[in-house]
């Protein structure tokens, strides 16, 4: 290993060097740390390799310059996009070059002539955003192009859902400027005879690179055109077929999909594709894959853009996890397996008329069937697809599935008859697995039930892998179909190569790296696809956890698992919540995946050897703002605000905290002494005092501390008339949480009133009672278990008479959904709490469905505080909006920022407001005075007002206005 004896000096070596040569902000760039080597010791495949190092470089010439310090001290390096190799080809025991941080301009593009120029780390989103006010697109559109990068894409030779229309990468890349693996830099793409004499004549490393690749076309033309290029994706080895004469010796298109075995791209010129201006979508439904496979063929006569299949057990596992699928799910036709068959058209009308006409054409292959022509209708259809390497990694029991035979592809034809021999495989292996893919290229994604985690688990990995690899050679195909041979397959080429052509692999690598310095272990001489693999037993940390991990049979080591890497936390503009840090900061540590990296490597002893008192996780930590958005948004379910509360308990058990966990984890109890004397608090919060108080308490000085009410909802519940009448409806229990009493109470008064108008008796906790909320998210979980046993303890009589326990504030509501019962595990009462908590659409919608609000023709800008997205969801909130007439406006700003105590720690105040600057707070500034913006989260509120100095108002509050308002009869 690099990290032992002299070659730990080497590294050293280059380290020192590093930091010497790319300039005076290197310490900036260069990082040989433990947290960080941790955060890329995988990528989203089943392979651990921790680096000797990370590079984020951010010039050309940087890059060089690393390429060169690795070169000189024979350390090992491998460039990075997004990081979401699934076959182990973005890790590396060397130097991890992460070209995705920087360099990631679109250099220009050419509407005209179709063409575009763009640095590696561009994403694959950003350059298709970039090209569409043209009507063009990048053909190639894996599912992860959220996040995944075109440099990426070209180490792999990505292909994507519209791969029957626009191919893979290799055919839609011009020309590559690259790096070899000694620094030097040249620009490929197509080359003539003649041209290549010249090349040649010229002399230099470039002309001994084209001679040496003219005498290697020589020497195997005949078993390359043989063996390669025989059906669109065989994308196993290396695409040699494109240096022969018929393809004008393109060495840019046969560098695509090498893996970065061979050269590092730092700019790619690559062609756009007209995108129809219509599309419409018909799902078809089948019994089974099989038949789903046979239907193909027909379906390819007509030429869709993109053909895509996926089985019941994928859908079953999207249902399962999250509800965000759930509108998608029921739109599916009857089936146990269904096909994406995608048309365009000039209009919609003709998209659609055409896919009725496909539908009609395949009745012999099935008669269950949808049409779905509205565009907010496909894309949600769209997202269980393109969620699946995320779904199919936790079957629908639960248990867990792995990538490794995830990408083998077969010429269409031959497509059933594989997969019908592949089910027979798996059921005599006895493993399970969910089918997806790309089913008209013949490419299926498979995620399998391999039992890595046991004793014997490699063995058995192997051999299903060597079975699997004769199959699909017998049918004609391929390893891999898009995703690279890797670590995952590459020992097993010479089952699928001829002696001859795996020399001529290993003659075009040498050509480039003589001295296997550019991702080695990958393609030629492999290492064994059962090393390195991440499941591996180390050290384990031994623990007793305070959460119940319940889905995860009580173990934080397989929780963590449950982050494969697929990156979904690395969408910059994302349509959910996550990640609002990384978000701000574009860096891998600020990541969900980051985090999780780190965190599994202190669990299980890697890189990270001090355990709960790791500095490195508690700064890989710092800037997660438990918003809980990846809880929802990540297709595996990670949990990271959860891990950062174990962490922080384990972290500070028995020694000093930092201030914001003394003055905001236990606001509570401060809140309740401020109820006493709310005039003398705000009298002293808004003098000079305030920046003592803040300097003490580790509050951001730029921060003001909000105004604490003269009157607490408390008493104002107490002192208020008893309302005649109300009860017709049942009974419900308000949840009075700490802000709505003591800072906010107009949301919890306005509730009140709505809920009684409606026919609910309205019930309050005795005394003052607390979900814990603060001291969770600080880590000071004993604290936070012994304030939920007395809050149980004191409203278990009342929940014996409520229908419902009702929550006004979302990120308490969210903790008594769910981090209470996690927390109390096995307490009687801590379930029952949490099924009866709604919120207070949820309420009026489930226990009042046939009450008709008033109406209130106003217009709203609407923030969903990140936990009621994460853990209720906001329907009921959009149902409510609607019956009552209301022009809602939904915005797509994910976390405010604020989240609770960060965004007031003096250390968070810049990425907290950058957070909100994003979306929400632009947005805010730019609604007219009439629009009313809706945010019912107190941080939300906060934000808002602090950030955008602007009034906002809670549902409740909006409900009650509409029964205050007057209303002429054509309203009513």
């Amino acid at each position: 290993m690099l990290t032992s004896g002299s070659q730990s000096h080497t590294i050293q070596q280059c380290e020192h060097d590093l930091l010497r040569e790319l300039g005076p902000a290197a310490t900036d760039i260069v990082d040989f740390s433990p947290g960080r080597r941790a955060q890329y010791s995988g990528d989203a495949s089943n392979y651990r390799v921790v680096p000797a190092g990370v590079v984020t470089p951010r010039t050309v010439d940087d890059v060089v310059r690393a390429v060169r310090v690795c070169y000189r001290h024979g350390v090992p390096l491998v460039a990075r996009g997004g990081g979401t190799s699934v076959a182990g080809n973005a890790i590396t025991e060397g130097v991890v070059l992460d070209l995705s941080k920087h360099l990631n301009r679109i250099l220009k593009i050419n509407h005209e002539r179709g063409w575009a120029r763009v640095e590696p780390g561009v994403v694959l989103d950003d350059l298709r955003a970039a090209a569409a006010p043209h009507g063009l697109t990048f053909g190639p559109d894996p599912s992860t192009h959220s996040r995944c990068t075109l440099g990426g894409m070209i180490g792999n030779d990505a292909c994507g859902s519209h791969s029957v229309a626009w191919g893979r990468t290799s055919d839609n890349v011009i020309e590559l400027d690259v790096v070899l693996a000694d620094g030097t830099q040249m620009t490929v793409g197509q080359h003539t005879s003649a041209e290549i004499d010249d090349i040649i004549a010229s002399g230099g490393e470039r002309g001994r690179v084209f001679a040496q690749l003219r005498t290697l076309v020589d020497r195997h033309r005949a078993e390359i055109r043989l063996e390669l290029a025989r059906f669109p994706r065989q994308v196993s080895g290396y695409p040699l077929h494109y240096l022969l004469p018929e393809n004008r010796f393109d060495l840019a298109k046969a560098l695509v999909g090498t893996e970065g075995t061979c050269a590092i791209v730092v700019s790619a010129t690559v062609r756009l594709v007209r995108t129809p201006p219509q599309r419409c979508l018909a799902v078809m439904g089948f019994p089974s894959a099989v038949a789903a496979a046979e239907a193909v063929p027909d379906i390819l006569r007509t030429r869709p853009l993109a053909v895509e299949g996926m089985d019941s057990a994928l859908v079953d596992s999207a249902q399962q996890k999250s509800t965000q699928h759930l509108d998608a799910i029921e739109q599916l036709p009857p089936g146990k397996s269904w096909l994406y068959i995608e048309i365009g058209g000039e209009t919609s009308a003709a998209a659609e008329t055409a896919a009725r006409a496909l539908v009609a054409q395949l009745s012999e292959h099935s008669t269950n069937s949808a049409v779905v022509a509205k565009p907010s209708a496909q894309r949600q259809l769209w997202r269980i697809r393109e969620d699946g390497a995320g779904l199919a990694t936790r079957l629908p029991d639960g248990s867990e599935a792995w990538p490794g035979w995830e990408d083998a592809a077969v010429p269409p034809e031959n497509l059933a008859a594989y997969l019908q021999e592949f089910e027979d495989l798996m059921h005599r292996h006895r493993r399970r697995g969910v089918i997806y893919g790309h089913f008209g290229d013949g490419c299926l994604h498979v995620r399998i039930d391999f039992p890595l985690t046991a004793e014997d688990g490699s063995q058995q990995f192997r051999q299903f892998m060597q079975q699997a690899c004769e199959l699909v050679i017998r049918h004609g195909g391929s390893f891999s179909g898009e995703h690279g041979d890797g670590r995952a397959r590459a020992e097993f080429l010479p089952l699928m190569y001829s002696p001859a052509i795996m020399e001529a692999f290993s003659e075009f690598k040498a050509i480039f790296d003589p001295e296997d310095r550019l991702n080695p272990g990958v393609v030629v001489r492999p290492r064994p696809i059962d090393a390195d693999l991440r499941v591996q037993p180390r050290r384990s940390l031994d623990i007793t956890p305070m959460f119940s991990y319940e889905h995860d049979d009580g173990d934080m080591t397989a929780a963590l698992r449950r982050c494969v890497g697929v990156g979904k936390c690395r969408t910059q503009h994302s349509a959910g919540v996550m990640c609002p840090s990384y978000q701000v900061t574009r860096d891998e540590r600020d990541s969900t995946r980051g985090r999780a990296r780190v965190l599994h490597e202190m669990l299980n002893g890697g890189v990270i050897e001090d355990g709960w008192k790791s500095t490195e996780v508690r700064d890989a930590l710092d800037l997660c703002l438990s918003c809980k958005g990846c809880s929802h948004d990540c297709p595996t379910q990670v949990d990271m605000a959860t891990y950062k509360s174990e962490f922080l308990h384990h972290h500070y058990r028995r020694r000093f905290r930092p201030p914001s966990h003394y003055s905001m984890g236990w606001l509570p109890l401060w809140a309740r002494l401020a109820r006493t004397a709310p005039r003398l608090v705000n009298a002293v919060t808004s003098s000079p005092a305030a920046g003592v108080l803040k300097r003490f308490g580790g509050i951001a000085p730029e921060r003001s501390i909000p105004r604490f009410a003269l009157e607490s909802f408390s008493t104002w519940f107490r002192t208020r008339p008893a309302t005649p009448g109300a009860g017709s409806r049942g009974t419900v229990l308000l949840w009075v949480d700490s802000f709505g009493n003591a800072l906010n109470p107009g949301p919890l008064r306005a509730a009140t009133e709505v809920l009684e108008e409606i026919g609910f008796r309205v019930l309050v906790p005795p005394g003052t009672q607390c979900c814990g909320l603060t001291w969770i998210t600080t880590g000071q979980l004993d604290v936070a278990r012994r304030v939920q046993r007395r809050t149980l303890k004191a409203i278990t009589p009342q929940l014996d008479e409520v229908s419902a326990v009702v929550g006004i504030e979302p990120s308490c509501t969210a903790t008594l959904r769910t981090d209470l019962p996690d927390l109390l595990a096995g307490h009687p009462t801590a379930k029952r709490l949490a099924h009866l908590t709604k919120t207070f659409a949820e309420t009026i919608r489930e226990l009042a469905p046939g009450w008709q609000p008033p109406r209130l023709p106003i217009k709203t800008l609407r923030q969903t505080h990140c936990h009621q997205h994460a853990v209720m969801g906001d329907q009921a909130d959009s149902w409510l909006l609607t019956r009552m007439g209301v022009d809602d406006t939904k915005l797509n700003s994910g976390c405010c920022g604020l989240a609770g105590n960060f965004g007031f720690e003096k250390d968070h105040y810049e990425v907290s407001v950058a957070a909100g600057e994003r979306v929400l707070l632009p947005a805010v500034r730019a609604a007219e005075d009439t629009v009313r913006v809706l945010a019912d989260g107190f941080s939300c509120h906060t934000q808002i007002k602090q950030g955008a100095h602007r009034h906002t108002h809670h549902l409740a509050e909006l409900v009650r206005e509409a029964h205050q308002t007057p209303t002429t009869p054509s309203e009513r």
